[in-house]
């Protein structure tokens, strides 16, 4: 009988084979850049797979190593002056990430706006592909999964595409076209209708086909790959070897102040980047789920915990490995578990098949994760919505793409607030209190002002409606409503059928819709059906909230 967590397993096993493919050079690419030991960054990849989504109550997220936090560890492994040390500031700084899940930190996530969050998932995209094309063309002086502008190889993004044309490995171009060509067939819709191609999915061809060039290359100069252009897991011979490649923290540095500040650093930076992925994830969640942030820095929180203790770098969700799982058709988060034990078993037992792996290969499918996240029509879709979103949206993506993930993020936040305040200026906020949403008949009344910065409760409450309910949203006193909160509704409309919740709307007509006029349209009733709905002595589970 099959368990509640594998009852989609037709559709998360490919997936997590597909996050699986990616995440290895990833790990292994952040572990060298990070200056720790390689295998330290497949430890993160198995905690992250199979610990952190074991607690984690998101089921589209993959966590493991992150890019972002590469100079930071680099910087603090030298300032400590061992590995050791370093891995019980990673210990430490799980347990602050515990602290800040059980402050209820994870709130955070909720106030950044949506055209932030979107140009983020579109910078992302973007960075992807510019950072993979010398890949592709064999020339990998960069370490895989480096999202920021400036190099550690002296190059920046742009000026690494230039100086990759006097390196060009025609064997490892070729490979990388083969596979993205494979890729884009597989895409096609009438290749999805044959069920040997369902079940087989493009990026293993893929990968199967890019290991068999380079095998095949081998034997001609002009064509053959080297070394640093495959995939490069320490190779154990046996067991007790294996084992050896874990590594113990230094408890004897407990009480080394430089260690706790460390942790402490680790444990915001981490919690941030989850929360900015969590939000972003979300939104590419075709079932629109939400993810309790407390929850998942909590497990964040055991992660890195575990693998502090085992020799692993600090773990985050991140948002190339989740956006891959979304893309590939997971249904639950038994993908990121399985991507988990994957890493696991083939650490173990094939890591000489892993090494045959061309990055070519692997650059292609990250080609097509990145063009996904970046598609054109989102920039399409998000000029028609107008400036005060399509500004943010732009600032973020080039913010991202000339600095860094966090940056980024923080440049778009600044661009985005200024709208707000000017919106708050002209039209001023009015806070009123919420009553608790728990009965079956329920009146949500929506204040005058509402922006992105009432997400957080928006969400809070919306999560708290009970199944077999009838909602009314009122928005008769409203005179202003964000795009991010009419996004919310219009996600909610898709999470109420699964719960069998009766979702109704009044009073729109005066307000700017954003682009949500076709989609909310059959929520919205008359007036008189919320004023003549039962007076609240004739059926005392009827509440009136008002939303701050």
């Amino acid at each position: 009988m099959k368990t509640e967590l594998f009852k989609n397993l037709k559709h998360d096993a490919p997936a997590g084979l597909v996050v699986f493919l990616v995440a290895i050079p990833l790990c292994l690419g952040i572990a060298l850049a990070s200056g720790a030991p390689l295998f330290s960054g497949i430890i993160a990849g198995i905690v992250g797979g199979i610990v952190v989504t074991t607690f984690s109550g998101s089921q589209v997220g993959v966590s493991g190593p992150a890019a972002g936090l590469a100079v930071i560890v680099l910087s603090a492994i030298q300032e400590l002056g061992a590995f050791e040390t370093f891995l019980l500031a990673v210990f430490i700084g799980g347990l602050f990430q515990i602290g800040l899940g059980i402050a209820k930190a994870g709130i955070i996530g909720y106030y950044f706006p949506s055209s932030v969050i979107k140009g983020m998932l579109s910078g992302i995209g973007i960075i992807i592909i510019l950072k993979q094309i010398p890949h592709a063309f064999g020339y990998d002086a960069d370490y895989e999964g480096d999202l920021g502008f400036v190099q550690a190889d002296g190059e920046n993004t742009f000026s690494e595409l230039v100086n990759m044309l006097n390196f060009i490995t025609p064997g490892a171009l070729i490979i990388a076209a083969i596979s993205l060509a494979i890729l884009i067939l597989w895409e096609r819709p009438f290749m999805k209708k044959i069920r040997v191609f369902q079940i087989v999915q493009g990026p293993l061809v893929a990968v199967t086909a890019g290991i068999l060039m380079g095998i095949g290359f081998a034997g001609n100069p002009d064509l053959a790959l080297r070394t640093e252009q495959m995939v490069s897991i320490p190779v154990a011979t046996d067991f007790n070897s294996f084992i050896g490649l874990f590594t113990l923290p230094d408890f004897g540095q407990i009480f080394n102040g430089q260690v706790w500040v460390i942790g402490m650093t680790i444990a915001v930076v981490a919690s941030l980047e989850t929360l900015l992925c969590v939000e972003a994830t979300d939104k590419l969640d075709p079932q629109k789920r939400v993810t309790p942030t407390n929850r998942e820095l909590r497990a964040q929180g055991i992660g890195n915990m575990v693998s502090g203790l085992i020799g692993g770098l600090p773990v985050t969700q991140v948002i190339v490995r989740s956006s891959a799982n979304i893309q590939s058709g997971n249904k639950s988060k038994a993908s990121a578990l399985i991507h988990g034990f994957m890493i696991l078993i083939s650490a173990m037992l094939i890591p000489n098949v892993l090494n045959l792996i061309p990055l070519s290969s692997l650059a292609a499918i990250l080609f097509v994760v990145g063009f996904k996240l970046a598609k054109p029509v989102l920039f399409k879709q998000m000029y028609s919505l107008g400036w005060k979103q399509f500004i943010p949206f732009v600032v973020t993506i080039l913010a991202i793409v000339f600095t860094d993930l966090l940056q980024g993020i923080a440049i778009g936040l600044a661009v985005a607030i200024f709208h707000v305040l000017l919106d708050n200026y002209r039209n001023p906020y009015i806070a009123k209190r919420s009553d608790d949403a728990s009965h079956k008949h329920i009146r949500l009344v929506l204040s005058e002002n509402v922006t992105f910065l009432n997400k957080g409760k928006i969400l809070r409450v919306l999560s708290k409606i009970p199944n077999d309910t009838e909602l009314f949203i009122d928005a008769s006193r409203t005179v202003q409503i964000d795009h991010d909160v009419l996004e919310i509704i219009n996600d909610f409309k898709e999470s109420a059928k699964y719960k069998n919740i009766d979702l109704k709307i009044c009073c729109l007509d005066h307000l700017e819709l954003n682009g949500y006029e076709e989609s909310l349209r059959e929520l919205i009733v008359d007036e008189d059906e919320i004023q003549n709905m039962p007076p609240a002595e004739e059926f005392t589970e009827e509440k009136e909230i008002t939303l701050a």
